[in-house]
């Protein structure tokens, strides 16, 4: 009963479509946290033919596929959930939320710990891949459709192909709770600020040309 508590409440603080509790029980993510708290415990006790079994029926019934080993906090939300992929041993810290078509992957080369770590207060954008046994930090942003491929530090919103970040765009570690705004458009154009950073290079150095231009043509002028 706790966990259809907490979930009742999860969800309606997640998705404003939601108009009632009962409504919870048409949710996937419902359905795919709750196969998965099960299968887990069956993949602790080394049961783990029960565990894929249990895992695999959940994945038919809600297009949603969550590895039996992965291990799961409190407060997780997958919206709409399609496509999603979490693998085994991938670790997801309290109060994170994801979006369709996401995947929390490995490389396929790793041996042992091969998927990512996921920080407290994340929100994943719909089609991102978190891709190998790196780090993510906590209150961290990732946009829709980046492929992270190496450890995001705290606070950050990561963004692109393969994803990147800048410390400008810092979150105040007290307020920024990137899994409760569930807000996927403010994410920051970092290749266009590369662009014009490059831009104002350019002209700074034009300028300190132009000037020593005129500074030798003076020189002359006097010269003469």
């Amino acid at each position: 009963m706790s966990f259809l508590k907490e979930e009742i409440k999860v969800i309606k603080s997640k998705d404003a479509a939601i108009k009632s509790s009962l409504e919870v029980f048409l949710y996937p993510s419902f359905w795919a946290i709750l196969n998965h708290r099960i299968a887990h415990k069956f993949y602790l006790k080394k049961k783990y033919f029960i565990a894929r079994l249990i895992s695999q029926l959940s994945r038919s019934l809600t297009g949603i596929e969550i590895h039996p080993g992965a291990k799961i906090g409190k407060g997780f939300f997958i919206d709409h959930g399609m496509g999603v992929v979490i693998g085994e041993t991938c670790e997801i810290g309290n109060n994170v939320l994801i979006y369709q078509g996401v995947t929390l992957g490995g490389t396929g080369k790793d041996i042992g710990k091969r998927h990512p770590t996921i920080g407290n207060n994340v929100m994943i954008g719909s089609g991102a891949k978190v891709l190998g046994p790196i780090k993510v930090g906590n209150n961290v942003k990732i946009g829709s459709g980046s492929v992270v491929l190496k450890n995001v530090p705290n606070n950050v919103t990561a963004v692109g192909v393969p994803a990147r970040w800048s410390t400008k765009y810092e979150q105040n570690h007290d307020n920024a709770r990137p899994s409760d705004t569930i807000d996927q458009l403010k994410v920051p154009d970092i290749l266009q600020d590369e662009i014009d950073l490059l831009k104002k290079k350019v002209e700074n150095i034009e300028k300190k040309l132009s000037n020593s231009q005129n500074d030798d043509t003076i020189k002359l002028k006097e010269a003469e």
